[in-house]
């Protein structure tokens, strides 16, 4: 919760102070918004490694495949990185890099979700009669 609390400051500090600098130095502005983010991104890692050992917990108890169960965690990590980068890019006002990075980030998360596609394609035939 607290952690919850220093990044919605983070955030708010970060907006009011480029939003005064916008006008006036609008090169400064984009860097705090930049420095923001990253500062932001920092606290939320914590919150990452948090979630990573439910993940480790959850595999031990369903004894899944951890190579297919890592390669879940990396697509889904993939996906926020994808997310959390391109809001960047838009914030500095980079619309077209953003999207660039958007389609970027579903095609790499495509191609890397081709062996669970492939494992639950192979159970589906098991199955079968």
């Amino acid at each position: 919760m607290q952690v919850l609390f220093k990044i919605i400051g983070i955030a708010l500090l970060t907006t009011i102070s480029a939003l005064m600098l916008k006008q006036k130095k609008p090169e400064i502005s984009i860097l705090i918004v930049l420095a923001g983010g990253a500062l932001t991104f920092f606290y939320i890692i914590d919150l990452i490694e948090n979630v990573l050992g439910l993940f480790d917990y959850i595999m031990e108890i369903t004894h899944l495949d951890s190579k297919l169960f890592a390669l879940l965690v990396k697509i889904v990590g993939i996906g926020y990185l994808t997310e959390f980068s391109a809001n960047m890019c838009e914030d500095a006002g980079s619309v077209s890099m953003a999207s660039k990075i958007m389609l970027a980030g579903k095609l790499v998360i495509f191609v890397m979700s081709i062996p669970i596609i492939k494992t639950l394609l192979e159970i589906i035939v098991g199955l079968m009669p």
